[in-house]
């Protein structure tokens, strides 16, 4: 897969680049304080961290993988906030019946039993994040991982995880769905590029086929988020709850826009992945169609499965995953339509969503750009905004540890 440059665009403006390099830095920088597990809590607008709210597997440990990738680009501070966030995983989140719990309290007590696929996904990408980035005890939290991934979650004969199971893997609803098998696809990546073992690269393209390949080719590139027991799609879940932070109803614009870059990133191991092309410009396509507004911009949060919109907020989550989707679509084909989208991406975000008083990026602003939090309070994440400023900075398809660990 040839991997294009070009001085014109806006990705490879000196300028931009190191306006790109700024915000890396003022992001990392919004967790300065405070220290220990509390570096780790949920941050409100202003960067307080709120003490009373449990801890989350995931948020813990996708701060871990950003600061093991940020050590890996020579900032030893973060260095030393991953080793934080590694000694929380292996103390208060580890079950030593398996895998890990999902939520513990400022205490380090566990609030459930319940064990959940996503959360283990983030587990599986920090571990291999912090064996590149010489965090300690990665090769633990890396083994642990992958155990309980495989003996609790995955499914051999689906060829995919189920989501949420008890401590014995036994699976606690009739509910299956794509998104945390999305996040799986990138840690099983990162796993791969680390380990050169096959067989995570195996399941990652086992995840795009089902999930992309068969999920979404039928209608016309929306990826369907919801799914039964027998794994049928389910249209009409989240009715309910329409714009759940997790399980929204309907088709998800970012998650078509996420899909796009992790199907590049599996060709890019795997060239008889001859769909890989056509399933990332189709999905990109489809969730810029569908998600972008042209009258106010932004990408909205969710559509029906006609295309109409459901959720109109604006997630940062979103914006990042376009800004990064464009990057990796016009590296791999050189067509100049996602330098355009870039630029278009980076003018709202750089308008609406960077918080320059507050630090980080507001997570959701309403249809009218103006912060919000009907969805997403506070300023909890890292890991997306991060990312996708280090997107233009790769010199090859490849996953953000392993391009660090090289120098991107």
């Amino acid at each position: 897969m040839r991997w294009h440059n070009d001085p014109s665009w806006l990705i490879d403006d000196p300028e931009h680049r190191r306006m790109l390099s700024r915000e890396a830095d003022r992001l990392r920088s919004f967790f300065a304080q405070p220290s220990g597990w509390k570096r780790y809590g949920w941050r409100r607008f202003d960067g307080s961290v709120d003490a009373e709210r449990p801890l989350e597997l995931y948020s813990v440990a996708r701060l871990v993988h950003s600061f093991g990738v940020a050590r890996m680009l020579g900032d030893e501070q973060a260095g030393t906030w991953g080793a934080e966030g590694m000694a929380l995983l292996l103390s208060s989140f580890v079950d030593r019946r398996g895998g890990f719990f999902d939520v513990v309290a400022p205490d380090g007590s566990p609030v459930s039993d319940r064990r959940g696929a996503y959360g283990h996904a983030f587990a599986l990408l920090a571990g291999a994040t912090a064996v590149q980035a010489d965090l300690p005890h990665g090769a633990e939290l890396l083994a642990r991982a992958r155990d309980a991934i495989d003996d609790l979650f995955w499914d051999e004969g689906t060829g995919a995880a189920v989501d949420e199971v008890d401590s014995q893997g036994t699976p606690l609803s009739d509910y299956r769905g794509q998104n945390a098998n999305m996040h799986l696809t990138e840690a099983f990546l990162a796993c791969f590029e680390l380990t050169g073992e096959v067989e995570f690269l195996t399941r990652a393209r086992l995840l795009a086929e089902r999930f992309v390949i068969r999920g979404a080719t039928p209608r016309e590139w929306r990826v369907p988020e919801h799914y039964t027991s027998d794994w049928e799609v389910d249209e009409a879940y989240g009715h309910e709850k329409p714009l759940d932070q997790f399980r929204p109803f309907g088709v998800m614009p970012g998650h078509g826009l996420e899909w796009s870059r992790l199907i590049l990133g599996i060709a890019a191991h795997d060239s008889s992945f001859d769909r890989a092309d056509e399933a990332a410009r189709g999905l990109f396509a489809r969730a810029v169609q569908d998600g972008w507004d042209e009258d106010n911009g932004g990408l909205n949060y969710t559509t029906d499965f006609r295309g109409e919109v459901v959720g109109s907020a604006r997630m940062h989550w979103v914006i990042a995953e376009a800004l990064a989707a464009a990057v990796w679509l016009a590296r791999t084909t050189g067509d100049s339509q996602y330098v355009q989208w870039y630029r278009r991406f980076w003018e709202w975000t750089n308008r609406h969503v960077i918080d320059r008083d507050g630090g980080s990026w507001w997570h959701e602003l309403g249809a009218d750009n103006r912060p919000a939090s009907r969805t997403w309070p506070g300023k909890p994440d890292l890991y997306h905004a991060y990312q996708a400023v280090l997107s233009a900075r790769l010199r090859r398809p490849t996953g953000f540890a392993a391009a660090a660990r090289h120098d991107l």
